[in-house]
Formats: C-alpha cells, sequence, structure tokens
C-alpha cells in the first residue's frame, strides 16, 4: 500500500496537513490521488501509474503547464525542498499540484453557453502552447486509429471472440457493443485512411480532454485536469475528444462548440474535418478497446458500475449513428 506521508517529507512543511484518500478518483489509468488541506491551502497528491511513461515525459508535462501558467484554471506543479517537481518513491513517480475547484458536470447541465466557455479555455490553452515545438505533420492521432485498427483486425484475424459469460455483471452491454461493432467496424478504414497522407499543423495537446477532466463553476471553467497524455498531435485531436465527449453527435452543439474555439483560434479546413473523423474513429476503436481489456486481457476494474457506464455510452452512440436498418439488438 502507497505511504504518502513518506512522499510529503520530500516537500516543504506548509504542504503537509490533513490528507485525504481518493483511489484512481473514477479514473482507469491506475494512478492513485489525495487531497492535501495544508496551511497553504489545497493540493492534489498524485501517485502515476508504475507503468505510466518516463520522468522525462513527466517533466515535459510539467514544463508545458508552466508555459500557459498564466491560464487561471491550469494546475499549478509544486517543487519539493530540492527543487524538483518530481519525486520518485515507491517504484512511482509523484507529483503534487494545486488543487482545482468545480465539479465536472456538465452532461447534468448541459448548455451552449457551458460548452462554449470550454472551448474556449481549450483554443486559450492551444494559443499557449503554439510556439512549443511546432512542426508540420500527418496527424499522430491518425497514425495511433491507424495501429489500433490493425491490432483490432489481426486479433479478429486470429479467431479469438469474447466470451460472454451470463453472470458477468457487464456482459449484456458488452455484448450489445460487440454486435453494435461488426456494423461499424468497416467504416474506420475512410475515417482513418483519407488523412494518411495529409499533412496539418501539431503542436502539444492535452490528448485526454473529456468530460471528466473538465470542471465547471456555474457556466464557467474551472479547471482542466489530468495531462498524462499530454503529446505532440493536432489541435483536432483536442477538439474530437472534447465535443464528442460532451456533447456526442449532436451536430448543431458541435457547430457553437467550433465558433466558440475559432473566435481565439482559427481552424484550418483540414483541421475541422479531421476532428470530425477523429471522433468518429475514436468513439468505433474505444468500444474495441474496451472489449479487448474486458475478455481478452482480462483487465480487472474495480468500479463496475462506472465501466457499465462507460460501454453503455460507448453503445448509445454507436446506435444512433448506425446505418439504417443495421441497428443489431442482442
Amino acid at each position: 500500500m502507497l505511504a504518502p506521508q513518506q512522499v510529503l517529507a520530500h516537500y516543504p512543511a506548509a504542504l503537509r496537513g490533513s490528507i485525504v484518500p481518493l483511489g484512481n478518483h473514477g479514473g482507469f489509468s491506475g494512478a492513485e490521488l489525495w487531497r492535501l488541506d495544508a496551511p497553504r491551502g489545497e493540493f492534489c497528491l498524485k501517485a502515476w501509474p508504475a507503468d505510466w511513461r518516463s520522468a522525462d515525459d513527466l517533466a515535459w508535462i510539467h514544463d508545458l503547464l508552466r508555459h500557459a501558467g498564466a491560464l487561471p484554471w491550469l494546475p499549478r506543479v509544486l517543487a519539493a525542498s530540492d527543487g524538483v517537481t518530481i519525486v520518485f518513491d515507491q517504484g512511482r513517480l509523484w507529483d503534487v499540484t494545486t488543487w482545482m475547484p468545480g465539479v465536472a458536470d456538465f452532461w447534468h447541465a448541459p448548455s451552449a453557453t457551458r460548452l462554449e466557455a470550454a472551448c474556449t479555455a481549450l483554443a486559450q490553452l492551444h494559443r499557449a502552447w503554439t510556439d512549443v515545438a511546432p512542426s508540420i505533420g500527418v496527424c499522430p492521432a491518425i497514425l495511433r486509429r491507424r495501429d489500433a485498427w490493425l491490432a483490432w483486425q489481426s486479433l479478429g484475424q486470429s479467431g479469438w471472440r469474447p466470451n460472454f459469460v451470463p453472470l458477468d455483471p457487464v456482459a449484456p452491454v458488452a455484448e450489445q457493443l460487440w454486435l453494435l461493432l461488426a456494423t461499424h467496424i468497416d467504416s474506420l478504414h475512410q475515417h482513418i485512411t483519407r488523412w494518411l497522407d495529409v499533412e496539418t499543423p501539431i503542436q502539444p495537446c492535452v490528448c485526454d480532454l473529456w468530460h471528466d477532466h473538465v470542471l465547471f463553476r456555474g457556466d464557467h471553467v474551472s479547471g482542466f485536469i489530468d495531462f498524462g497524455s499530454a503529446k505532440i498531435d493536432s489541435v483536432a485531436a483536442d477538439l474530437a475528444r472534447l465535443l464528442g465527449s460532451l456533447v456526442g453527435d449532436d451536430e448543431a452543439m458541435w457547430q457553437v462548440g467550433l465558433a466558440a474555439y475559432e473566435r481565439v483560434r482559427p481552424l484550418t479546413t483540414v483541421e475541422r474535418a479531421l476532428a470530425r473523423d477523429l471522433d468518429r474513429a475514436g468513439t468505433i476503436l474505444a468500444a474495441a478497446q474496451w472489449l479487448r481489456w474486458l475478455y481478452h486481457d482480462r483487465r480487472h476494474f474495480a468500479n463496475v458500475a462506472l465501466v457499465q457506464e462507460r460501454l453503455t455510452t460507448l453503445a448509445r452512440r454507436l446506435e444512433a449513428t448506425c446505418p439504417p436498418g443495421s441497428v443489431i439488438r442482442g
């Protein structure tokens, strides 16, 4: 069991106070979180997953957050007593950031105003990172989706099929997802391959900015959280993840979000179209990934209800975009 007090010994005494364990805080990465209530304020102590990227990657992410530090809804990274922002302890990388206020409640109170606020904040972040290693190239998110698609095809060609055990609580929705996936998997070709020869601007992006990582206070964004997936990519990747998560396939709301983003940072025609294909391909591949995790890799997830919720959301999106007459009922 991880001991946060051991890690906090590396930090100034002013950070020490009450420690509230949060577990993985609803995530699936294997990270563990604690809220610190200290004399200097509220902070978040994070133990990164044991198999997470590297200390160099985490230092790069910390640099990105400092680079955009003028944005008030970004967490600030705190240095340990030796001036370094990363502590290695108990086989894990650890860091401390300011606690971001607010609630990730867009689904419970969706509105055009709140969507505009989220997309405006994302555009401001992208603009702040524009001068950090900018380049031109094929969208990395497209290449990742291509690789995931090929891996899924290879798995299917091997003869593997999920075994839906009757007493498995997620089996009903997982089986529905499997049937829906069959109606969509062929369309991945058009969503991915047409972008393999198209170059677009690439720069640092969050790459996992979805509903649970966008905090609100009323109609205002109060925090973006969890930058563990940050990497060099097209801004279209962040737009696809954010808009697909918040508003699904609601075309009118997509246009509201894109318009708000463009009031801060204009999009090219390529970036606009790319965002839609990244969302469509990402939704299909997310369904495939969950099935693989659950029934091939046999990954265990402590929060079964949350897994069911994720699978149900994916099934709903896939069912909404099935070709006419092809909706399959399990």
